[in-house]
């Protein structure tokens, strides 16, 4: 496997990152700190100062309880971040990403903390990938609605980092399945999160891709911190969500038969959940109300997963092998008419000629979609096959398509 070139982390924060938080970096000396308990660092520059003269103490209601009940407006991390892919030696190109992300708690609502999500480059700019153009929002539910506790896998070995001006009481837990064509996984936790509890404490993360001709890598490190000050905030709405908060019902259409598939997601006490069951839209009329089931992730999974998003091609719609021009149309999803843009592409063999159809939304921002989760704005709205005649007919083999969403977050 072919390492990927040091051009592409030539960034500061990269190299930042590489000596504060390298698995292979000699450990720093240990110094007087306080307990990790909230309170923003000043000390080495790199945690932001609060918002307000003065550190408010948490109110009377609320001590003693998870971190995400004394949440406030304001409360902030930053990771740098860096992404790399490499293809295989046979082929061209290669593709690479940094920037910062930024999570802030932008309001509280009694049992919920209203977060947003910017990732920028780093000179502070928006990003021109599609995906990772604009600001999203993530209600994050303080009481957890049972245990969500993710056991963290790996090698553990304890260490004492600096980050952010501090240095911490950290685990780091790696997970190298490299041997069976799976990923190296590197992960530091502070031993106590405080301010970091809207990661659970995460200090450093990355992924090392290995495997089927190909490699790269995702990386987030800790930059800054703050703790905000007290204060309800603005609830901003779900036009643009990361995901909590939201559903989405695709109909899945295979051999003459229907099913409508429904994808709920919500977040609690720093853990995404999700479920995707077969629904009957007529019937079912209050969506996502049991995530008893869910599957669980913790935020900061989410996050790494999701700043990988910087390396894929700017075209939108994407590059289709064997594909047509695409063709403006209008589709309906639900009672909403959306523009779209189809896109034929041919498959199968010569004498058995098939053509997939894709319909991807024209602007995946565009108003018409507000509320809908963000990994649904990238998928085909609607994705079928045909068997196509000599005489041009065209006969539904079946697929997919998107046919109502929305927000079920009060």
């Amino acid at each position: 496997m072919r390492k990927p070139t040091a051009t592409f982390l030539s960034r500061s924060a990269l190299m930042c990152a590489a000596l504060a938080l390298g698995a292979g970096c000699e450990s720093t000396k240990p110094r007087a700190v306080s307990p990790t308990d909230g309170v923003p660092v000043t000390q080495g520059g790199a945690a932001e100062a609060p918002t307000g003269t003065a550190a408010p103490e948490a109110p009377t209601s609320t001590q003693g309880k998870s971190p995400w009940h004394r949440a406030r407006v304001g409360d902030r991390v930053v990771y740098s971040f860096s992404a790399i892919r490499t293809p295989p030696r046979e082929a061209q190109g290669g593709s690479a990403a940094a920037g910062k992300l930024t999570l802030e708690v932008a309001a509280v609502e009694g049992s919920r903390v209203w977060l947003t999500l910017d990732v920028v480059d780093d000179a502070g700019s928006a990003l021109t990938q599609p995906k990772l153009a604009r600001r999203l929002v993530l209600p994050m539910r303080v009481d957890a609605s049972r245990p969500l506790a993710v056991a963290r896998e790996g090698t553990e070995t304890t260490e004492q980092p600096s980050a952010a001006g501090r240095t911490w009481e950290a685990k780091r837990y790696l997970r190298d399945n490299r041997p069976v064509d799976g990923p190296l996984e590197n992960r530091l936790y502070a031993v106590d999160a405080g301010p970091l509890y809207l990661t659970n404490g995460l200090l450093d993360a990355s992924t090392t891709l290995s495997g089927f001709g190909g490699a790269g890598s995702h990386q987030l490190t800790l930059v800054s911190m703050r703790q905000g000050a007290e204060g309800a905030g603005t609830a901003p709405d779900l036009e643009w969500p990361l995901g909590p908060g939201t559903w989405f019902d695709r109909e899945m259409e295979a051999d003459g038969t229907k099913t409508v598939l429904r994808t709920c997601q919500s977040a609690e006490a720093g853990f995404v959940l999700r479920t995707e069951a077969p629904v009957n839209p007529a019937v079912d009329e209050a969506p996502c109300q049991d995530f008893s089931q869910a599957s669980v992730q913790p935020l900061e999974e989410v996050l790494l997963s999701f700043i990988s998003m910087g390396l894929e091609p700017k075209q939108w719609p994407p590059v289709i092998p064997n594909a047509a021009p695409a063709v403006r149309e209008t589709l309906a999803v639900g009672a909403k008419r959306v523009s779209a843009l189809l896109v034929d592409s041919t498959e199968g063999p010569a004498n058995a000629k098939q053509v997939r159809t894709q319909g991807f939304a024209a602007d995946p921002w565009e108003k018409t979609l507000g509320g809908l989760a963000h990994e649904a704005r990238f998928e085909p709205l609607s994705d079928f096959t045909y068997r196509v005649s000599p005489k041009g007919k065209r006969e539904s083999q079946g697929g997919a398509k998107l046919t109502g969403f929305g927000a079920w977050q009060p």
